[in-house]
C-alpha cells in the first residue's frame, strides 16, 4: 500500500520507512522541509502542501507531534488539518502515534495528545489509536535534565514501562495491516520499573554516575504515575528492555 508517515524525521518517523518497505509497501515521509530520502514537504502547522503530501495515500501514520513547542497548534489543529487533506475515499487506515496516560495524567503535552484523538475519533476515518509507553532514549534525556551535580532526584513511587522505539516502529508496520480498531491500542516495553530503579541502573551506566534520591512528587501529577497511570492496561510488548538499552 502507499504510506504516508508524518513526523517523518523525527525518532520514530525515521525508524519506520525500512520496516514499511520491507513489508511490501511505498512509503513517503512527511516533514516541514521533506529532507532526506522518501522526503515529501507538508506543513501540519499551517497547512502548507498538505494535499500534495496527502495524495495517493492509502495508509498515514500520524506521528507528528511538538512536546516541547505548541502541541495545540500541531497536535490537535494539525490534525484536524490532516483530517480535512486526506482523501478519505482512499484512505483504509489512519494510526496515530499517541502516549499511554493521556487520558489519566493532568499534563497539558498529554491533554493535547487526548485531544487529537478525539478529532481523529469524531472524524470518522478509519482510525487506530496507538497508545505508546515512553522511549528508552526519553528516559535517558530525562534523567541528564534531572541531574544535580552529583545528585539525582527522581519522583518517589513512580512506575513506569519504557519501550524501545525499534520495537514501536516493528509493531506499527504489524497494526498497519490491520484492519482498523476504531479506537485505542496499546503498546508498551517488556517490564514494569520503578522510576527510582531506572535512575539507578542509569546512573551505574555513567562513567560518574550521580547518587540517586528518591523524591515526593506532590499533587494530581504525582499520583497519576504512582497509581500505575502511565503503564499500559492491557495490548502487546516490546522484547528489548532498558538495562540492554544501557549496555547497546
Amino acid at each position: 500500500m502507499d504510506v504516508l508517515v508524518t513526523g517523518g524525521t523525527g525518532r520514530l518517523g525515521r525508524r519506520l520507512a525500512q520496516p514499511l518497505q520491507e513489508a511490501g509497501h511505498a512509503v513517503k515521509l512527511m516533514s516541514r522541509r521533506g529532507a532526506g530520502p522518501g522526503g515529501i514537504r507538508g506543513d501540519l502547522a499551517t497547512g502548507r502542501d498538505l494535499d500534495t503530501a496527502l495524495a495517493g495515500a492509502e495508509v498515514v501514520v500520524h506521528a507528528a507531534t511538538d512536546p516541547q513547542g505548541d502541541p495545540w497548534q500541531v497536535d490537535v489543529a494539525g490534525t484536524r488539518r490532516l483530517v480535512q487533506a486526506v482523501d478519505g475515499d482512499r484512505l483504509r487506515h489512519l494510526v496515530y502515534v499517541s502516549i499511554v496516560g493521556v487520558d489519566r495524567i493532568p499534563y497539558g503535552y498529554y491533554r493535547a495528545k487526548f485531544a487529537a484523538e478525539q478529532v481523529l475519533l469524531a472524524s470518522g476515518l478509519p482510525v487506530t489509536l496507538l497508545r505508546v509507553t515512553q522511549y528508552h532514549e526519553f528516559v535517558d534525556r530525562v534523567l541528564d535534565t534531572a541531574r544535580r551535580g552529583p545528585v539525582l532526584p527522581v519522583p518517589m513511587g513512580w512506575r513506569v514501562q519504557p519501550v524501545d522505539v525499534a520495537d514501536v516502529a516493528e509493531h506499527i508496520v504489524d497494526v498497519v495491516g490491520r484492519p482498523p480498531a476504531n479506537g485505542v491500542v496499546e503498546f508498551g516495553g517488556p517490564e514494569e520499573v520503578a522510576a527510582a530503579d531506572l535512575a539507578r541502573a542509569w546512573a551505574a551506566a555513567q562513567a560518574s554516575g550521580p547518587h540517586v534520591v528518591a523524591t515526593p512528587v506532590p499533587g494530581r501529577l504525582g499520583a497519576a504515575f504512582r497509581d500505575g497511570a502511565a503503564l499500559p492496561t492491557g495490548g502487546e510488548r516490546g522484547h528489548r528492555t532498558y538495562g540492554q538499552h544501557l549496555h547497546g
